[in-house]
């Protein structure tokens, strides 16, 4: 079955299952670790996202991405015939590799039901894999990530320098108005990382940092809701941050942004939509999907004394995908906070810019 025609499978399958047959995230969350680093079939959507930026000791410079998603089409509750072919969700992932010298962006998509075990979820060690794509838990909050497609490969080992990050209010992070209209989201935050990245018959040792976000849900997103800006930053003097827009019909932004402040020695701040600002600065427009994306933010948290300038390392990194396309991109950002320099690098993700997100939005409420 090809790419669009078993992602249009999914979306239609949830088109027409319950909501009220998934379970949905709600205050009150108890985060428990290492357990909470797996799956949780009993919601709809989860994912588990890798980013990075990378560099090898003569000063090449790599972003990447290798992302598992599940996505469930049968409800847990709904008795099903035993059969390898029918199966509760769908397994899908994203793998980029952002070659900066070069300004070229190698990204690869795949998509399975997991009927002879070529893709899954918890299994030992291996908190998610698909082919020869996978994600292992090697420590508490360590893991091991592998990937390859034709000329391009990772194999990396990230270690947790912290504790994780849980984003939000009483463990829900809220998207929209109305119960259960939430995710529960926490991120690894700075992990330590080396491996090799391979890009043609050249394999380079690397070294950089990592960030990791965990999410799971069943219908975040409203009607009105046409994408979002999502931006993970890590800091030289060792903050973070982690900041996001939720864009709406009408242009504006939605009231339910939000972020999160790790200060260099790991305490949190919840960031609100009164909190913040991002203003574009700089755009690009996708050869391939006509989507015109602003690929250089200004961002402004005046609580936090917070000033930066966000870009792209380069354009084109765009995910030009079935059914929908959307940019996650290695970033640097530069500013001050206080008075005092500021300086980093992390990821960028938006989507809704070259046509409309599916899967992801509720059902009208009642």
């Amino acid at each position: 079955m090809s790419i669009l025609r078993l992602l249009l499978f999914f979306i239609l399958a949830s088109a027409v299952s319950s909501f009220a047959e998934w379970r949905v995230a709600l205050p009150g969350w108890n985060y428990r670790f290492p357990e909470d680093h797996g799956t949780h079939p009993d919601f709809k959507t989860e994912w588990w996202y890798f980013t990075g930026n990378l560099k090898t000791d003569d000063g090449e410079d790599f972003g990447y991405q290798l992302t598992f998603f599940r996505q469930g089409v049968i409800e847990p509750g709904r008795k099903i015939p035993e059969s390898n072919f029918l199966q509760r969700d769908i397994k899908f992932a994203h793998f980029a590799v952002s070659d900066i010298g070069s300004k070229k962006f190698h990204h690869f998509q795949k998509l399975a039901r997991g009927a002879f075990g070529e893709a899954g979820f918890e299994d030992g060690s291996r908190l998610a894999w698909l082919d020869n794509w996978s994600c292992e838990r090697i420590g508490l909050h360590d893991f091991r990530l592998r990937a390859a497609d034709g000329e391009v490969s990772i194999d990396l080992t990230l270690r947790s320098k912290r504790d994780p990050v849980v984003h939000g209010r009483e463990g829900v992070s809220q998207k929209s108005e109305g119960a259960g209209r939430a995710s529960h989201y926490y991120s690894l935050t700075r992990l330590e990382t080396t491996g090799t990245v391979r890009i043609g018959n050249k394999t380079r040792p690397v070294s950089g940092l990592t960030w990791f976000d965990h999410e799971w849900a069943t219908n975040q997103l409203a009607a009105n809701q046409t994408g979002w800006d999502w931006f993970s930053l890590q800091f030289e003097n060792g903050a973070e941050l982690m900041i996001f827009q939720i864009r709406t019909k009408d242009g504006s932004r939605d009231a339910f942004s939000s972020g999160t402040w790790i200060a260099a020695d790991g305490s949190t701040r919840k960031i609100d939509y009164a909190d913040f600002t991002l203003e574009p600065i700089d755009w690009w427009t996708s050869p391939k999907t006509k989507g015109r994306y602003p690929v250089g933010w200004k961002i402004s948290i005046p609580s936090l004394e917070v000033s930066l300038a966000v870009r792209a390392r380069f354009s084109d990194q765009e995910l030009a995908a079935e059914p929908f396309s959307y940019w996650e991109g290695a970033v640097a950002a530069e500013g001050r906070q206080a008075g005092t320099p500021l300086t980093g690098k992390g990821y960028l993700e938006m989507t809704g810019y070259a046509g409309a997100i599916v899967g992801m939005q509720a059902s009208p409420a009642p």
